[in-house]
């Protein structure tokens, strides 16, 4: 599985944190969610990080999924 990529952050002046994926916002992050987010990319795999918080993340197996009978509508 490949690695995510494309992710940015900005934080503002007021602390709000905004994550970016490929030039689009994904999220935007206040108060203890954006302390614990930056905390968590200082220490951590930033792009994985970035990933999770969006939900912006994947398997691998969404084709499979799809064609699966307990999916079929």
């Amino acid at each position: 599985m490949a690695a995510p990529t494309g992710f940015e952050y900005r934080v503002n002046g007021t602390g709000e944190v905004t994550v970016t994926h490929s030039g689009k916002v994904a999220a935007r992050l206040r108060g203890e969610v954006a302390s614990k987010f930056l905390s968590d990319v200082e220490s951590g795999e930033a792009q994985q990080v970035m990933a999770r918080i969006t939900g912006n993340y994947r398997r691998g197996n969404e084709r499979s999924a799809r064609r699966h009978p307990r999916n079929a509508r």
